[in-house]
């Protein structure tokens, strides 16, 4: 490439994130001068410029076979010779993950011109997704810790700021305190993850952390007195819990489903494609790390096990629409986490990209429905929607058999490459993690057909008000609804060779060649078409055919029999009603534990020792000190000429006699 070729390059790394922030900066200083309209037309244009380059740089990396780009674009600071820098690492993942953030943001971007037209902080929202589009892409083209750890937490500062965007309203600012506390205990884990590797590497850049780290290898520490840790094992397992805290999984998945109480666009933009995705592409991207460790590839395919099939459980039992596409996507994160864990980090993100669009096309379909239901969001209050608005409902249907993996659309290809991938993984917990993900298959289909029916099938049940005032949204709700619906279908058919198999990630992902999950996908794979065909072979089809058929059956054909089965199976029912008491525990043991020791610690501290003995006690001695003292002020001449010559006379006896 020439010289001018690489410097126009640079502009265009630049430009990717600065567009989305200059419209954020724009539409939140200036929102009362330039409007509403001006708000939404600034930032909408810097996000559209944003996937415009973000495109360009695919082309160039991935179609254009252009050599990676690893360069520091400013130096902070320099200490004890390690370098703390803002920088830019482009290769194929990367520029995968720029088009999907960007692509995503734009639609929601337009989307939020209808959904929040009447809300009165329309211009701070504008600013606060636009800023958070910026967050994102710092994290995803970080070629450093630094700038990552930025980044990680910047995007966790602005999903604070957009969950508790009603800010009048308890449960939201409920909910953003949830989410930022748990997302603390995650980033807590993370930042000591970053400093085991700087401490034993000297170092944050990437590729100079991983060329060291060989030389982990076969070193411990002593993290519990007399307790040895494999430093490798402990960085990775580390890093993990902030992945864990960031892509919501157990136990730290308690924040996400409550972070429905913000706006609908960003359930979409935040906890469906981009933010909780952060975790999985972070994993992804320290692979040279985690092949080193069988035992943080073991934690992690059997959290996300757990978390894909316990968290769809939960799914089925709730009635408000949105947290049915939320436990969705705990369940999606988990597969993911079950991918990285088998070595299968390619299958991860290519079901992240998949899932990016259907995901955020499901709950904008459902704001769509929210606007229609005048913000009801409870299932039961609605159903037979299909003839009120019908492009709502087509795009949801498309959106809900690509979650379900219905054979040809895109969530099929990604899911189904997870499967083969699981069941031939040799780490520990495979077995497990695939039982789980199988079932899971089931689970899915099952809850998130019960919604579609509940919602556009069977009889009408919204009040009489409601049902009169129904139509179809307008276009800047129904329009990006149709452009995700396009990627939601066809996406799988276009990329799935070139992501699992055509070398997108050449030098991004590391994988050892001990660890075959994905060269086992790769023996199945002939084409997109036998890749369909293949899916017949296994049960993975016929189970969510199962879990629609008893959907249908139970919500439609005989919905009384779904009464009975709640009674009869009320223990169960009562477990997944309460999220298996997660809440409750960590408000007994964690929330009330910490607000205990706060008023041990505040008794103690702040009432006996600073206020009782430092400032009261300081303001006694000296008031005790005073009064004894303002005896020898007599006013007498002789009586300060006495003590004067009496001082003398014994510093003079103590320099003699010393």
């Amino acid at each position: 490439m020439t010289a001018h070729g690489t410097i126009s390059m640079e502009t265009v790394y630049l430009a990717i994130p600065l567009a989305s922030l200059l419209g954020a900066v724009i539409a939140g200083f200036f929102g009362r001068q330039i409007g509403r309209a001006g708000a939404h037309s600034v930032t909408i244009l810097g996000v559209g410029i944003s996937c415009l380059l973000s495109l360009v740089v695919l082309k160039h990396h991935v179609f254009d076979g252009a050599a990676i780009y690893n360069q520091s674009v400013y130096t902070w600071m320099v200490s004890d010779g390690i370098r703390f820098e803002i920088g830019f690492l482009v290769d194929g993942l990367t520029a995968l993950m720029m088009v999907v953030v960007t692509s995503v943001s734009l639609a929601v971007h337009v989307y939020t011109i209808g959904y929040m037209h009447d809300d009165p902080g329309y211009q701070r929202f504008f600013s606060y997704i636009s800023l958070f589009t910026f967050a994102m892409l710092m994290l995803v083209m970080s070629n450093n810790f630094l700038q990552l750890f930025f980044g990680w937490e910047a995007v966790g500062l602005v999903s604070y700021l957009l969950i508790g965007f009603w800010y009048k309203k308890p449960t939201a600012i409920y909910a953003n305190l949830k989410a930022f506390l748990v997302n603390r205990v995650g980033d807590f884990g993370f930042l000591l993850g970053i400093a085991v590797l700087l401490m034993y590497t000297g170092s944050l850049d990437y590729y100079e952390v991983f060329d060291r780290a060989d030389s982990m290898l076969g070193q411990t520490m002593e993290v519990i007195p007399g307790s040895a840790w494999d430093v490798i094992t402990l960085a990775c397992i580390l890093l993990f819990i902030g992945a864990m805290g960031k892509s919501a999984q157990v136990p730290l998945h308690v924040w996400l489903p409550d972070s429905m109480e913000g706006p609908t666009p960003i359930s979409a933009l935040i906890h469906a494609a981009t933010m909780v995705t952060a975790g999985i592409f972070m994993v992804a991207r320290m692979s040279p790390l985690f092949e080193l460790s069988e035992t943080a590839l073991s934690v992690v395919i059997i959290i996300g096990a757990t978390t894909a099939f316990f968290m769809g459980l939960i799914g089925i039992v709730q009635n408000d629409i949105k947290r049915v596409v939320a436990y969705s996507t705990l369940s999606q994160l988990g597969y993911m986490c079950v991918a990285l864990g088998a070595s299968a980090y390619s299958a991860a993100i290519f079901h992240l990209m998949t899932h990016a669009f259907f995901k955020a096309l499901l709950f904008l379909a459902a704001g769509s429905v929210i606007i229609a239901m005048h913000h009801e969001q409870d299932i039961r209050k609605m159903g037979g929607l299909k003839k009120y608005m019908p492009i709502t409902y087509w795009v949801s249907l498309l959106g809900s058999l690509a979650l379900i993996g219905f054979p040809g659309f895109a969530g099929y290809f990604s899911k189904d490459a997870i499967l083969v991938a699981t069941q031939n993984a040799e780490v520990w917990g495979a077995g497990y993690a695939y039982l789980c993900v199988l079932l899971g298959v089931f689970v899915t289909a099952f809850y998130s057909f019960r919604m579609f029916f509940l919602v556009f099938h069977g009889e009408e049940r919204m009040d009489k008000h409601t049902k009169e005032h129904l139509h179809e949204t307008p276009w800047v709700v129904t329009g990006p609804l149709v452009a995700l619906a396009i990627p939601s279908v066809i996406i799988g058919w276009i990329t799935i060779e070139a992501v699992l198999f055509g070398g997108v990630f050449d030098g991004a992902i590391m994988v050892m060649p001990d660890h075959g999950a994905m060269a086992a996908v790769a023996e199945v794979f002939t084409s997109p078409a036998g890749f369909v065909l293949h899916g017949f072979v296994g049960p993975a089809v016929y189970l969510a055919a199962a879990g629609v058929i008893a959907a249908w059956y139970l919500y439609l054909k005989q919905p009384e029999l779904a009464t009975q089965l709640r009674a009869k199976l009320a223990l169960p029912y009562r477990i997944l009603e309460n999220k298996y008491y997660f809440d409750r525990v960590n408000e007994a043991v964690f929330a009330t534990g910490s607000r205990g020791i706060g008023q041990v610690l505040w008794r103690i501290g702040d009432a006996l020792m600073i206020d009782g003995l430092v400032v009261n006690g300081s303001a006694r001695l000296v008031g005790w000190f005073s009064s004894i003292a303002r005896y020898v002020q007599t006013g007498y001449l002789n009586h300060y000429a006495f003590a004067m010559i009496s001082g003398l006379i014994l510093l003079l006896g103590w320099m003699i006699l010393g």
